[in-house]
């Protein structure tokens, strides 16, 4: 499978660490649990979005795009890391931000991701939760091509066919770490959202005939929609990688449970996966994405459905920089670890 036919510009740091979590293990006694430490990609504090962003942001190079945009909630990782690629790469950048939670909180409104977006010199502009943020963005972009711009639209979370090859990649490069280590890799982990991670991710796999399954944790959408929304982009990315049909129904697998009250409200087994992995491992999650898909990963251990003996990979979507904009969630808690 040759992925060097697509344009690319290269920003991230890779290949990402493929780390084993002793401490992690031990405390769960279940299975070996490792880490693909995709937080290390190096833009911006790092994250998933920077292998989407090496594909997407070639892509807008290529159409000759002096601006980009795109949307996602308030503490968005994407919206980070595209500011961040469009000022490594002297683009102006807007952002449709989206209030998904309602909240009040100055911290969260603008503190952590919100903080990195401006100073990575980044516009931003609110919506209210639930618009159709594609069609705002594209009357928006039409406004900035009445002004002489040329625009390239980013859809959230850079999760479409396009952006979808940076985890195809992925998938080849953990595959090929694992080869090189002797690891048989039992099951891979990681939170689902936007869709293009768990799509990427089950396409590079299907396409090398791999053999391992993979499970995304939903952090927003309900099962069936969230399995639905990963099959129909996995097939167009396989579509453009010209192996139609490689990635059946039945390889996508999302499970839901772990979403609690709604997409960026952490539940406390959320907020338990994130102290285990910072006081266990001194890994950052962030209480989106990669603290939902901890829990889910973390309960499966528990409950056996991960089993003792086999050899478990999650993948961390990183966001860590979002935690900056949930002081008020871990305050409570932190309050007993207060020492006068």
């Amino acid at each position: 499978m040759h992925l060097a036919r697509f344009p690319r510009v290269h920003l991230a740091h890779l290949p990402t660490p493929l780390e084993k979590l002793d401490r992690l293990s031990k405390e769960l006694d279940g299975p070996e649990i490792w880490i693909k430490r995709d937080d290390c990609t190096g833009l911006s504090t790092g994250g998933n979005k920077t292998r989407k962003l090496e594909f997407l942001m070639a892509e807008a190079q290529a159409m000759g795009a002096d601006t980009v945009m795109t949307q996602g909630a308030t503490q968005s990782n994407h919206a980070r890391q595209t500011a961040a690629a469009a000022a490594k790469l002297g683009m102006a950048c807007h952002i449709l931000l989206e209030d998904r939670t309602g909240s009040n909180d100055i911290n969260y409104n603008e503190n952590g991701n919100v903080l990195l977006d401006h100073l990575h010199g980044a516009t931003t502009s609110k919506r209210a939760g639930g618009k159709d943020m594609q069609a705002e963005m594209e009357e928006v972009a039409e406004k900035l091509r009445g002004e002489g711009r040329t625009v390239y639209v980013i859809p959230g979370g850079g999760s479409n066919a396009t952006g979808a090859l940076g985890y195809v990649n992925c998938a080849f490069e953990l595959v090929g770490q694992a080869n090189d280590r002797g690891l048989v890799i039992d099951h891979i982990a990681t939170a689902t959202g936007s869709a293009g991670t768990q799509a990427g991710l089950i396409t590079g796999l299907k396409a090398i005939n791999a053999g391992i399954p993979l499970t995304g944790f939903g952090v927003r959408a309900p099962k069936d929609k969230q399995e639905a929304n990963v099959f129909a982009l996995a097939q167009k990315t396989a579509e453009k990688l010209g192996c139609p049909d490689v990635v059946a129904r039945e390889d996508v697998v999302a499970d839901c449970s772990y979403v609690g009250e709604g997409y960026g409200i952490p539940r406390e087994d959320t907020l338990e996966a994130i102290r285990m992995f910072a006081q266990l491992e001194g890994i950052l999650l962030d209480p989106v994405y990669s603290g939902k898909g901890a829990a889910g990963l973390i309960d499966y251990c528990r409950k056996g459905h991960f089993k003792k003996g086999e050899r478990v990979v999650f993948l961390h979507t990183g966001g860590a920089a979002a935690l900056f904009g949930y002081e008020a969630v871990f305050a409570e808690a932190n309050k007993t670890l207060v020492v006068d």
